[in-house]
């Protein structure tokens, strides 16, 4: 009998563990705003609290945590010194002789942290050892007889207990939707055996049937009425003695939250006494032959968390303490963050990252790229070069950007722009956001500093380039980003359309338009190429 009980628990075990895995992978901000919310911190803990809030402890506060009201019930057995069979006495067959009866409980549950925490409860059995026979003393008064049965084990405990939860913590999931729980502690119980048998208590004698000829061991029998037990100690007699033990409860169970309120769980308790004691079944083992009876109860259990959801958060088993850093990390709300810096070492307007110049002079225009511009390649910047627009037929050019080619007239220069006619030498780009035809913020800003030097140098055109060449979309695209240039300096600022050169489809930085300032005049608007392609700037 003790075999198959201890094989049943070992099997419940593995069960409970193998399950204990199917967790809530969902993880939400409010599993951990209460480090946010001083309503859910005690007064003892606010000291902290403020702390934390003011950045003078990276740790918050343990919160305050719900009570957990439990309800158990279910079947409990006497393990002892009982054979698993006994002989039947007018058949001599073998008979079962497993023993068993209700068993129940209340308990109140306390976290102390996460893993940990403290319950107490109340528990009782009623529980039947099948298999006695009465026996007279062969008196008138109680005559030689042979009547089956039982010894009734009543038993009362009070319990406190340390609860050690194995899952609350995983940096893989958010609350687990399980808890496997292992507990130990202390018990004081209550037990008295009386006979099954209503006349018992007249002052019969209660002895145990022979044991099975398969353990040819008798042992001494534990005696009810007015007979003394072999220790000494009366059980069960008219009187309804009562002996009190201090004894050892542990066990483990296996919770499933069906909500932040309520959750069923299995556990099996084991209540070990610690004088060992060899009569909670009715029978004394005999010399050399003696065993320590224990309780074992195998429970349902449902659990109700009780408190209010608004000041308290749930038992601390039913939280991952993880939650709050996890949720930090992802979504940063207490943690100071410093201001995000683009460096941008020589001062151009693009920063250290993209910048393919990083030493570009003060004062010098430069592309999209952060490179100096320099409109005629020649080598020289157009911030420094006196001759912005050089013949390649002039190359080589001077220090100042000058070439050394005489030129018999203007013709040299057809199609350039020459600095003596038009007073802005260069202009700056703008930039689009990838696939998009609206200008930025950034961008207007740029084109109200270029309507400011068009408007202070009226001789001066401009030559609006759009790039993008390699395929339909992209040349429609180009178009819109020149059109959009152009459209909102003159609309909005002011410059006239005349004074533009529209141009697109060009090879280049399809993101970026470029304005060249020129002397030349040409078409200040062309018609769309592929209108189906068309983007509203």
């Amino acid at each position: 009998m003790v075999s198959k009980k201890y094989k049943l628990i070992l099997a419940l075990t593995g069960l409970i563990q193998t399950a204990s895995f199917a967790q809530n992978t969902t993880m939400s901000s409010t599993d951990a705003n209460w480090v946010y919310d001083s309503s859910k911190i005690s007064t003892k803990m606010m000291a902290q609290h403020n702390e934390f809030i003011n950045y003078q402890t990276p740790y918050p506060p343990k919160p305050r945590s719900m009570w957990e009201l439990g309800f158990a019930g279910g079947h409990g057995i006497v393990i002892g010194d009982r054979t698993a069979f006994t002989k039947e006495a007018k058949t001599g067959e073998a008979q079962p002789m497993y023993n068993g009866g209700v068993a129940g409980g209340i308990t109140i549950r306390k976290a102390v942290s996460h893993t940990f925490s403290i319950r107490g409860g109340y528990w009782g059995s009623y529980m039947s050892i099948p298999h006695y026979q009465h026996f007279g003393n062969g008196t008138p008064q109680d005559p030689p007889r042979s009547e089956q049965t039982s010894v009734i084990n009543q038993t009362h405990m009070l319990s406190l207990e340390l609860v050690t939860s194995l899952n609350p913590a995983s940096p893989y999931r958010g609350n687990p939707k399980t808890n496997l729980y292992f507990f130990g502690g202390y018990s004081a119980m209550a037990t008295h055996l009386i006979d099954g048998n209503p006349d018992a208590n007249k002052g019969h004698l209660l002895v145990t049937q022979p044991d099975n000829p398969l353990n040819t061991k008798n042992g001494s029998f534990l005696t009810f009425g007015d007979f003394t037990a072999p220790d000494n100690s009366r059980f069960g007699d008219k009187n309804k003695e009562w002996k009190a033990y201090h004894a050892v409860s542990t066990g483990g169970g296996f919770a499933f939250k069906l909500s932040d309120k309520i959750n069923l769980a299995i556990e099996e308790r084991l209540t070990i006494p610690m004088t060992g004691v060899d009569n909670l079944d009715g029978k004394i083992g005999g010399p050399g032959n003696k065993a320590n009876d224990f309780l074992a109860y195998s429970l349902a259990r449902l659990n109700i968390n009780m408190g209010n959801s608004a000041t308290h958060v749930q038992p601390l088993w039913w939280i991952n303490p993880n939650n709050y850093i996890y949720n930090e990390v992802a979504t940063p709300r207490h943690m100071k963050l410093p201001p995000v810096v683009l460096p941008d070492a020589d001062g151009d307007g693009i920063t250290d990252q993209f910048d393919l110049e990083p030493n570009t002079p003060a004062g010098c225009a430069v592309d999209s790229h952060g490179v100096t511009k320099d409109t005629d390649g020649d080598g020289v910047p157009d911030c420094k070069d006196k001759e912005v627009l050089t013949p390649q037929s002039c190359f080589p050019v001077d220090a100042d950007g000058i070439g050394h080619c005489p030129c018999p007239n203007d013709s040299c220069f057809k199609g350039m722009q020459m600095p003596t006619a038009c007073g802005v030498s260069s202009l700056p780009s703008v930039t689009f956001k990838s696939g998009s035809a609206t200008l930025s913020t950034s961008a207007k800003s740029i084109l109200n500093g270029v309507a400011q030097q068009l408007n202070a140098s009226p001789n001066c055109n401009v030559r609006v380039i759009g790039y993008g060449a390699s395929d339909k979309r992209a040349q429609q695209l180009s178009w819109d980003h020149v059109n959009a240039v152009i459209k909102y300096l003159s609309e909005q600022q002011g410059v006239s359309e005349s004074r533009f050169i529209f141009t697109y489809g060009m090879d280049g930085d399809a993101n970026t338009v470029d304005l060249q300032p020129t002397t030349e005049t040409g078409p200040n608007t062309v018609p769309a190429p592929h209108p189906q392609y068309q983007k509203k700037s």
